[in-house]
C-alpha cells in the first residue's frame, strides 16, 4: 500500500513541477509548505462537517437514532458553495479487477440522515420530538466558510485536485464518500512533500495543515475498491 502510495506522490510532485517549474516564486520557497505549530484562525465548517459525516457513519453502523439525529443537526447547520475545480481522473497502474457497480450518485443528504433516525427511533416520543425539532429548525443560523465539488470516482481510479491555500492560515481539507468503497487520500505541496496520507478504512477523511506561504497544493483521491464511489470535496 505504501508503494503505491509513493508512486502517486511521485506523480503528484512530478505535476507539480511540470505546473509551477517556471513560477520563479515558487522556485524561492524552501521545505515543506506546512508549519510546525498552529496558524491563525480555528477548525471551522470543513472539520464539523467531516465530524458530523463519522457521527453519521457511527450511528448507520450501530442503529443508533441519536447519533444520526445530531449527525443531521451539525451537517444542516453548515452551508457550503458548490464550485468547480480543476482535476485530472487517471488509472492506478497495477489495479486488478472490474467494477461491480455504480454506487450512488451523492452522499448521504441531512434530510436523508434524519428519514434514517426516525426510522430507527421507533416508538421513542422523545427522539422523535427532537428529530422533528431538527427538521423544524432547518438550515437556521447556518456556518458559512466551506466550498465542496462533487467528484464520482470509477473504481480503480485516482482523482486530482489542484488546490491553493494561503500561507499563515489555517487550510483544511476533508473528503466526504457515500460509503460504497474506502478511498485513500494524499496531499502534496508544490515541491511534492507530502502534507497529507490518510490510508484508514473509510471514505470519511479529514486532514488540517498551515501552508508557510501562499501556493498550490495536490489533493490525490484513490478507490481501490470494487465500486464507484461519489464523494465531495470540502475546503474552507
Amino acid at each position: 500500500m505504501m508503494t503505491k502510495f509513493k508512486t502517486l506522490s511521485a506523480v503528484l510532485a512530478t505535476t507539480a513541477v511540470v505546473a509551477l517549474g517556471s513560477s520563479a516564486w515558487a522556485q524561492d520557497q524552501e521545505g515543506p509548505n506546512a508549519a510546525d505549530g498552529a496558524g491563525d484562525g480555528e477548525a471551522g465548517a470543513v472539520a464539523q462537517m467531516a465530524m458530523a459525516q463519522d457521527l453519521y457513519a457511527y450511528g448507520s453502523a450501530n442503529k443508533d437514532a441519536l447519533a444520526i439525529a445530531t449527525a443531521a443537526k451539525i451537517a444542516m447547520s453548515i452551508e457550503a458553495e458548490d464550485v468547480e475545480r480543476e482535476k485530472e481522473t487517471s488509472d492506478i497502474e497495477g489495479f486488478e479487477g472490474a467494477e461491480e457497480g455504480e454506487g450512488v450518485d451523492a452522499p448521504v443528504t441531512p434530510e436523508m440522515m434524519l428519514a434514517e433516525a426516525e426510522e430507527l427511533a421507533g416508538e421513542d416520543e422523545a427522539l422523535k420530538s427532537m428529530i422533528a425539532d431538527i427538521k423544524a429548525e432547518g438550515s437556521r443560523g447556518r456556518i458559512g466558510g466551506a466550498s465542496r465539488t462533487l467528484s464520482r470516482l470509477p473504481a480503480g481510479k485516482t482523482d486530482v485536485f489542484k488546490v491553493p491555500f494561503y500561507g499563515g492560515r489555517l487550510a483544511e481539507l476533508a473528503i466526504v464518500g457515500d460509503g460504497d468503497a474506502n478511498l485513500d487520500l494524499v496531499v502534496t505541496d508544490e515541491g511534492g512533500n507530502v502534507i497529507c496520507l490518510d490510508r484508514s478504512y473509510s471514505d470519511k477523511l479529514y486532514c488540517s495543515w498551515t501552508p508557510r506561504w501562499d501556493g498550490y497544493f495536490f489533493v490525490g483521491v484513490r478507490n481501490q475498491g470494487r465500486i464507484r464511489n461519489s464523494y465531495y470535496i470540502l475546503t474552507n
